[in-house]
């Protein structure tokens, strides 16, 4: 009987990519990401390449949500740069902007001829449905395997309730919820450590 595969958090990286496999890297995950290419650099990275572990990768995503500018293109700075320096950085996020810039021109010239017709109308509707969607998912994946503890998973929830019902914004949520976070997280390292001792 073989034996079962380990989940990806268990498997050995991949060596560190140059600039031209970011690049290639974060292009197709730019072109593939219609709504939503997080989801897609996610798969690169961590699934497909192996180049980062899941809470490498949720922990750079994080920081480049509370920077100003797209999250996903701040963590394709940031990446880069952590792999192959300023040249990683330019290779990374030119290849994430690239293509859908290219077909994103294309649309828009396309757009101003169909726009009135309903079922372009509906289509769009429904690729943004379906955008939503694989964002959801893509975050329940990333909380299965990264297995938060309690207190992470409720300040979560407090602040997804925040932004979408509440319309708080994203400053004021960082700003209240950021340091509980960190103080949750110090708190069940020490008692960690002390249940050691």
């Amino acid at each position: 009987m073989p034996k079962p595969s380990a989940p990806p958090a268990e498997l050995p990286l991949n060596p560190p990519p140059g600039p031209a496999q970011l690049f290639a890297a974060f292009a197709k995950a730019g072109l593939m990401g219609f709504g939503g290419a997080q989801v897609w650099v996610r798969r690169a990275l961590v699934e497909e390449r192996r180049w980062m572990t899941e809470r490498d990768y949720a922990e750079v995503l994080g920081l480049g949500q509370v920077l100003p500018g797209p999250n996903v293109g701040n963590a394709a700075v940031m990446i880069g740069r952590r792999f192959a320096g300023l040249a990683g950085s330019f290779a990374a996020t030119g290849g994430l902007y690239l293509f859908p810039l290219i077909v994103l021109m294309s649309l828009v010239l396309l757009w101003q001829e169909f726009a009135d017709i309903p079922a372009v109308a509906a289509f769009m509707h429904g690729l943004a449905c379906a955008a939503a969607g694989m964002v959801i998912g893509n975050g329940l994946r990333m909380i299965g395997r990264l297995r938060p503890p309690p207190e992470l998973i409720a300040i979560g929830i407090l602040s997804t309730v925040a932004a979408a019902w509440f319309r708080v914004p994203l400053p004021i949520i960082v700003l209240v919820l950021g340091p509980i976070s960190i103080a949750a997280v110090v708190w069940r390292a020490r008692r960690g450590g002390e249940a050691r001792a």
